[in-house]
This record gives structure tokens, C-alpha cells and sequence, in this order.
């Protein structure tokens, strides 16, 4: 399809979230905007519809946050969000771990119950391992910031799958 872009003030390509934002400001100010979207809607990978009154969420679910006030009530004046705390448990071999780490994830796997606890155990880890210095490759930074049993449960693999790489390579 043709068009004159003489008659625009903008070319903006994508009608996600900054592509509709910004044409949104830009016809607050009179500038036209001349927006080209490959899909069949507006909202980039957040577009969702409804089904039997359901909110399908076609390119999986996608979490919007700030701690920006400002943002906050910017975007509010276009939607009404849903409530949701994101809560991500890891299951290696049955056992079930919270992440991202916290003190509960420590407690879980070592029964500690104060990060000087958990400090003391992330570091005779590193010292068993034999490390010292400064990091060489990934899984050596991995042990010394959250020893053997972290990394090995729930970083090794992931992280060696994601990046089709072994973690002493990266």
C-alpha cells in the first residue's frame, strides 16, 4: 500500500505500547502521525481478546510495572489493569525453590535463617569449590555469588539451555 507521507508530521513503525503513545502525544500537540503495523491490531506482544468473557493473552502473558507514579497514572488513563503478584516456583527433581532468591529460597535448601546464615553457607560453598580471585566464566561468578547448591539446581541448567552453551564457556 501507498502513501503520501507529505500529509504526516511522523513515520512511527509498530503500534506497540511506545509506537501508540507516542502518536497518542503527537495528536495531543496537532502533529499527524502515519503509523505502520504489521499486525491486525494495536498493542505490540500485550494485545490481548476476549473469549466467553475471558481475556486471552495472545503472545503470553506480559506484566506491566513501574515505581513511577507519574507512568503509573499515565497509562491508567487508558486501561483498567488486573491485579497480579507474580510469584515463580523452580522444581528440581520434585524439590520446589521461590525465585528470584530470597531468604526463603535459603531456607528451603540449607534450613538458614538470617543472611549472615546464609552468607556463612554461600561462602564455605565458594571455598569448597576452590575459588578465589576473580571470576573466569560464568559458573565460577555464579558459585562465588550464591554457591554450589544454588547454581547447580537452579541456574546450571537453565542458563546452559538458554544459551546452548556449557557455563564454564560463557
Amino acid at each position: 500500500m501507498k502513501y503520501n507521507t507529505n500529509n504526516y508530521d511522523y513515520l512511527i513503525v509498530g503500534a506497540g505500547p511506545y509506537g501508540a503513545i507516542f502518536a497518542h502525544e503527537a495528536a495531543k500537540r496537532g502533529k499527524r502521525s502515519l503509523i505502520i503495523e504489521r499486525r491486525a491490531h494495536v498493542g505490540g506482544n500485550m494485545y490481548t481478546h476476549k473469549e466467553h468473557g475471558i481475556n486471552v493473552h495472545d503472545f503470553g502473558a506480559h506484566i506491566f510495572h513501574t515505581d513511577n507514579k507519574e507512568v503509573w497514572d499515565y497509562v491508567n488513563q487508558f486501561t483498567e489493569f488486573n491485579g497480579y503478584i507474580n510469584q515463580v516456583v523452580a522444581n528440581y527433581k520434585g524439590e520446589l525453590y521461590n525465585l528470584p532468591f530470597n531468604m526463603n529460597t535459603f531456607y528451603q535448601m540449607w534450613g538458614v535463617k538470617t543472611p549472615e546464615e546464609a552468607a556463612a553457607k554461600i561462602e564455605a560453598q565458594k571455598v569448597a569449590a576452590g575459588l578465589s580471585g576473580i571470576p573466569k566464566n560464568l559458573e565460577e561468578q555464579a558459585i562465588s555469588l550464591i554457591g554450589t547448591d544454588i547454581y547447580t539446581k537452579l541456574i546450571k541448567g537453565y542458563t546452559e539451555k538458554q544459551w546452548g552453551r556449557k557455563a564454564t564457556e560463557l
